[in-house]
């Protein structure tokens, strides 16, 4: 379950900006097309933050849609998963360019 190091990741990147303030709100980017099983990433959340200074944070996610462009004909498009073909050729040989994101959007500090 990697889920629980990201998580753990996330905290402590949280936790060196909030400077031992307690964090109200976590703003976080996560693509679609990343690995991560949001319910895995849910139960990890609820865990890890107990006894940290997120504990009472709200956890709000932007959850961002993915996006390719085919590196064979130049069309960009939408996809829903890595694999998907492009929409105009049906060719595999793709280069995603949104979708993939992790990242601390925002914080909120008390």
């Amino acid at each position: 379950m990697h889920e629980l190091s990201i998580v753990m990741g996330i905290i402590d990147v949280v936790t060196e900006y909030a400077n031992g303030a307690p964090v109200k709100e976590v703003t976080l980017d996560l693509g679609c097309l990343t690995t991560i099983e949001m319910f895995a990433f849910d139960m990890a959340w609820k865990q890890a933050v107990k006894g940290t200074l997120l504990e009472k944070a709200t956890l709000d996610i932007n959850r961002i849609e993915g996006r390719a462009v085919c590196l064979e004909c130049g069309e960009e498009f939408t996809i829903a998963e890595v694999y998907d073909a492009c929409t105009r050729c049906g060719s595999h040989l793709l280069h995603i360019t949104k979708g993939k994101e992790l990242k601390v959007r925002s914080l909120i500090i008390f």
